[in-house]
């Protein structure tokens, strides 16, 4: 089956009895989204295998896994996708946690995380991608400082303002479409 056939597919699944308008704006934009994005193809299924996983939504995990391996990415990458959510919702927790505080407290009594993040610094996708994913999750997450910091460092890469628009737009859609299919009755 062709990418649009498969994305069809999942709609029809997932939200197919669904005919209300907020149902078909948010089902017509994931199919764009997917479809259209500046992002290649690895980048978009990366980007929302680690979105869907922040998001805990089983159906967007299973159908990025699915398209990712048939894109020849190894398991590898496709499980390092996976877990870029959870390290980035840690790294999100906690920089969220300091922008609440008072900036001179953080650099009185904050200013070092002590995580361990390793992983950041030879990602198995690479670089770019691992910005992307970890950017995209930023923005699902809300952290305003985590954010920030991954657009300068996919710009500072060299990425299109144009991909990251659409990181930003593709995880603003999953947030949507996971409320959409929680909101079913």
């Amino acid at each position: 089956m062709s990418l649009s056939e498969n994305l069809d597919a999942y709609i029809q699944t997932q939200f197919g009895e669904l005919s209300t308008s907020i149902a078909r704006d948010l089902t017509l934009n994931f199919k764009k989204i997917l479809e259209e994005a500046a992002l290649d193809e690895q980048e978009r299924f990366l980007s929302l295998l680690a979105i869907g996983t922040t998001l805990e939504s089983q159906s967007l995990m299973e159908l990025a896994a699915q398209e990712l391996k048939t894109r020849d990415l190894t398991s590898e990458q496709i499980q390092e996708a996976r877990e870029s959510a959870a390290i980035m919702g840690m790294l999100n927790t906690y920089y969220k946690f300091k922008g609440f505080l008072d900036p001179a407290l953080v650099s009185e009594h904050y200013n070092r995380a002590g995580l361990r993040m390793q992983s950041l610094m030879k990602p198995v996708n690479g670089k770019e991608r691992f910005e992307q994913m970890a950017f995209a999750v930023s923005v699902v997450n809300g952290c305003p400082t985590c954010v920030a910091s991954h657009e300068k460092a996919l710009s500072d890469l060299g990425t299109s303002k144009d991909k990251i628009h659409d990181l930003a737009r593709m995880a603003a859609i999953c947030k949507g479409l996971t409320a959409l299919k929680k909101a079913q009755v």
